[in-house]
């Protein structure tokens, strides 16, 4: 199935870092850290961590096929996912709230934590995008490392937050939830032109 001759250190290195930008966990624990609050302050990093794995395999081997499968494309999975990642910024910016606490971690840890917070439309369409230039062996490599680079921040949320404290949260909270908006914003404005074509 894989070409193991094929694996390179320059294809994985590229690989990993670009994924590493567009996942962007350290710019997401001050989400996460809210969300572990509303899921009764645990977040279950194992579940979490393969399910957005196997999201991002799933999307690297069966990507265009499984959302043709659905009737669904590209852009229209971006769309909605950007929809998604916008309310999370509001939230974050205004402090209101839309999504309702949700005490079980186990439905947490999947929605809206692996996705699309972790693989969201960003992430699975890069790695769709990256097929073209780069070998599956060394994606799937990048996608590995980028996994235990998540598990690592879930499991130490706890640690950053009381590294951070409350005044630091809100500073920090604020900024990225601005990020979240401005990154919702260009995902839906780079996708919504194609809607529905």
């Amino acid at each position: 199935m894989f070409d193991f001759s094929r694996i390179t250190i320059t294809e994985i290195l590229t690989v990993t870092f670009t994924l590493f930008a567009v996942i962007d966990m350290l710019g997401s624990v001050p989400v996460l850290i809210t969300l572990k609050t509303k899921m009764g302050g645990q977040i279950r990093s194992k579940q979490a961590t393969l399910a957005s794995g196997a999201l991002m395999c799933l999307f690297l081997f069966l990507g265009k096929p499984f959302l043709a499968l659905l009737g669904l494309d590209v852009k229209s999975f971006a769309v909605a996912g950007s929809i998604v990642i916008f309310i999370l910024g509001l939230e974050m910016v205004m402090g209101v709230e839309f999504f309702k606490a949700d005490s079980n971690p186990k439905s947490g840890s999947v929605v809206p934590i692996a996705f699309p917070l972790i693989a969201g439309s960003g992430t699975l369409t890069t790695i769709m995008s990256l097929k073209a230039n780069f070998y599956d062996i060394n994606i799937l490599i990048g996608i590995l490392i980028n996994l235990v680079v998540i598990f690592v921040v879930l499991k130490s949320l706890g640690k950053i937050e009381r590294i951070l404290g409350p005044g630091g949260l809100i500073v920090v909270r604020k900024f990225f939830g601005v990020i979240l908006l401005a990154i919702a914003v260009k995902i839906f404005g780079i996708n919504i032109q194609d809607f529905g074509k």
